[in-house]
C-alpha cells in the first residue's frame, strides 16, 4: 500500500505501521528531519481514505491551540442579548455549551471520530513544544479523550491512527513513548533512495539520479551541521531536470548547492570540497 503511493520503506517501519493500526496504538517517528517522518503520516491518510488532522507544535504550544477554546465573543453576545431578555442567573451555564467551543486539532480529532469520519492525526515535531505540553497527551494517547472542566469528559468511540514525530532535539518524556509503538527512521539505502527519487520526479535520466544518490550518500557520511535528507534530494531532482541536465558536474553543483545546504558555515565547507565530492562520488 505504501509503494503504491511512492512512499517506500523497510519490512520494520512497514510491520510497525500495520501494528500500529489493528492494535489501535499510537506511532512515535524519530529520525532526521528530511527522512520521511511528516509525509509517512500524509501517505496513510491518502492511501486508508482518512482524513488528516496536523498539530504542528512549537515552542509555547499550549491546551487552548492545540486542544480547545472558548468562543469568548460569542459568549459574550449571548449573555448580553439574555440580559436584555431579562434571563436569570442560570443562563450562564448555558454560554459553557458544546455550541460555543472552537475545536482545535486534538478536540477536533475526537470529535470527527465521534461523527463517523475516521482520521488520521498528525502531532508533528513534538520535541519543539516545551515538556509540560507532553502531559497533556497523555490522557489523549492512552484513552483519546479529553477533559474540559466545564463540559466534562469528550472522549471518541473509535481510536484514529495517531503519527507523532520528533527530530530529537530533546528527549521525549518516556511517559509518552510507552504508550506508542516506536520506530526510528534512518536515511535509506542507495537503492531504496534511488527507487524515491525516481517515483517522486517523473522523467529524471537514470544516470543522473544515480549521480545524485551517491553524492547525497558520501554527504551524509560527513559532519555537516545539518546534513540533507531525502527531502533536499527531490529538492535537487527537480532542479537538475528543470534544468535539462543528464549528468553531475562541478559547475552545475556549484550552482545548484543552495537545494542542499540551509546552513552557512555547511554551504562554505561544501563549495570548498565539490571536486573532490565529484570526483569520487561515482566510483562505489
Amino acid at each position: 500500500m505504501l509503494s503504491q503511493s511512492g512512499y517506500y520503506c523497510d519490512d520494520d517501519l512497514a510491520m510497525g505501521v500495520f501494528l500500529a493500526i489493528k492494535l489501535g496504538k499510537p506511532l512515535f517517528l524519530e529520525g532526521e528531519p528530511g527522512v520521511g517522518k511528516t509525509e509517512m503520516a500524509k501517505v496513510l491518510a491518502s492511501s486508508l481514505g482518512r482524513r488528516l488532522i496536523r498539530l504542528q507544535c512549537y515552542e509555547g504550544l499550549d491546551v487552548s491551540t492545540a486542544v480547545y477554546e472558548w468562543n469568548y465573543a460569542k459568549q459574550l453576545l449571548s449573555l448580553k442579548l439574555a440580559g436584555e431578555a431579562g434571563a436569570g442567573p442560570e443562563h450562564l451555564e448555558d454560554v459553557f455549551g458544546p455550541e460555543y467551543l472552537l475545536s482545535r486539532p486534538l478536540l477536533e480529532a475526537i470529535r470527527s471520530e465521534s461523527q463517523g469520519q475516521r482520521v488520521v492525526l498528525l502531532i508533528d515535531e513534538l520535541d519543539r513544544a516545551d515538556e509540560e505540553f507532553e502531559a497533556f497527551l497523555l490522557e489523549l494517547l492512552s484513552d483519546f479523550q479529553v477533559t474540559i472542566p466545564e463540559m466534562g469528559t469528550v472522549a471518541s468511540p473509535t481510536i484514529p491512527l495517531v503519527v507523532l514525530t520528533s527530530n530529537r532535539t530533546r528527549e521525549i518524556h518516556d511517559a509518552i513513548k510507552r504508550r506508542c509503538l516506536y520506530h526510528w527512521i534512518d536515511y535509506p539505502s542507495l537503492e531504496k533512495e534511488l527507487q524515491i527519487v525516481q517515483a517522486k520526479v517523473p522523467g529524471i535520466d537514470q544516470r543522473l539520479a544515480q549521480e545524485i544518490c551517491q553524492l547525497m550518500r558520501r554527504l551524509r557520511q560527513d559532519d555537516y551541521l545539518k546534513r540533507p535528507g531525502v527531502a533536499e534530494s527531490l529538492d535537487w531532482a527537480q532542479a537538475l531536470v528543470l534544468l535539462h541536465r543528464d549528468h553531475l558536474d562541478v559547475d552545475i553543483v556549484r550552482q545548484t548547492k543552495s537545494c542542499l545546504f540551509k546552513n552557512r558555515q555547511d554551504l562554505r565547507r561544501f563549495q570548498d570540497g565539490i571536486a573532490r565530492y565529484i570526483g569520487g562520488a561515482f566510483e562505489e
